[in-house]
C-alpha cells in the first residue's frame, strides 16, 4: 500500500484526480464517524443520525500524484432509500460498513452490496469494514465470518475503530490507492491504444517500462 503525505486543510494546489466513495451500511454502525476521523481526524460522542446526504473531502498524496478523496454519506434508514441513484453515481469506491457488535448490521451487508453492485460502477473497489472493534468483548460478528465473506464476494476486509483511529486511514488509503492503480492502468491502456492508431502522438512517452518488472498482481489483499 502506498500512499504519502496527506492533507485535512485544502489549498490550491493542482488535482490530478477526483475519486468519489460512498459509505454504506445499516444506521448507527458508524459511518459518519469513520468519515470525521478520516476527513478531520475527529470523533463526536454526540453523533446523530444523518439526515438525507452529505459528503466531506480530503487531499492525498499517492505515487506523486494529488488525489482528492470526496467522501459521501449517507443515512441507513430506510426512509431516505430513494436518494439509492443519485448518490451511487460517479462512484469509483465504496466502504460497506457493519458494527461488529451487532449481527444483524452484518446480515445485512450482503443486502447492501446487491444494492451497490446494481447501481454502481461494475469495476468499484469496495472495502467491508467492521466498526466499533474497541468494543471487542461486546464482538458478535466473528473475524472469520466477514474475512470469508469479502474472499467469496471479492472485497477488501478490515476492522476499524472511529473512536480509537484503528485502521481508518489504512481502510480508505487502501480503497483510494487501488482506485489509483485501476484508473492509472486504463490511462495508460487508452494511451497505448491511441499510439497504435497513430492519432495521438502527444501522448507517447508516458508509459515507462521497467525490465524485468512484473505487472502488479490482481489479486486483492485483506488488511
Amino acid at each position: 500500500m502506498s500512499s504519502g503525505n496527506s492533507r485535512y486543510g485544502e489549498f490550491n494546489q493542482r488535482i490530478d484526480y477526483v475519486f468519489k466513495v460512498v459509505l454504506i451500511g445499516d444506521s448507527a454502525v458508524g459511518k459518519s464517524q469513520l468519515l470525521a476521523r478520516f476527513s478531520r481526524n475527529e470523533f463526536s460522542v454526540d453523533s446523530k443520525a444523518t439526515i438525507g446526504v452529505e459528503f466531506q473531502t480530503r487531499t492525498l498524496n499517492i505515487d506523486d500524484k494529488t488525489i482528492k478523496a470526496q467522501i459521501w454519506d449517507t443515512a441507513g434508514q430506510e426512509r431516505y432509500r430513494a436518494v439509492t441513484s443519485a448518490y451511487y453515481r460517479g462512484a469509483v469506491g465504496a466502504m460497506l460498513v457493519y458494527d461488529i457488535t451487532k449481527r444483524q448490521t452484518f446480515d445485512h451487508v450482503a443486502r447492501w452490496l446487491d444494492e451497490l453492485r446494481g447501481h454502481a460502477d461494475r469495476n468499484i473497489v469496495i472495502m467491508l469494514i467492521g466498526n466499533k472493534s474497541d468494543l471487542g468483548s461486546l464482538r458478535a460478528v466473528p473475524t472469520e465470518d466477514a474475512k470469508e465473506f469479502a474472499q467469496r464476494e471479492n472485497l477488501f476486509f478490515m476492522e476499524t475503530s472511529a473512536l480509537e483511529a484503528t485502521n481508518v486511514e489504512g481502510a480508505f488509503v487502501t480503497v483510494l490507492t487501488e482506485i489509483y492503480r485501476i484508473t492509472s492502468k486504463k490511462s495508460l491502456i487508452a494511451n497505448d491504444q491511441s499510439d497504435s492508431t497513430g492519432n495521438s502522438s502527444l501522448l507517447k512517452g508516458t508509459q515507462i517500462v521497467v525490465p524485468g518488472q512484473e505487472p502488479p498482481s490482481e489479486s486483492k489483499s485483506t488488511g
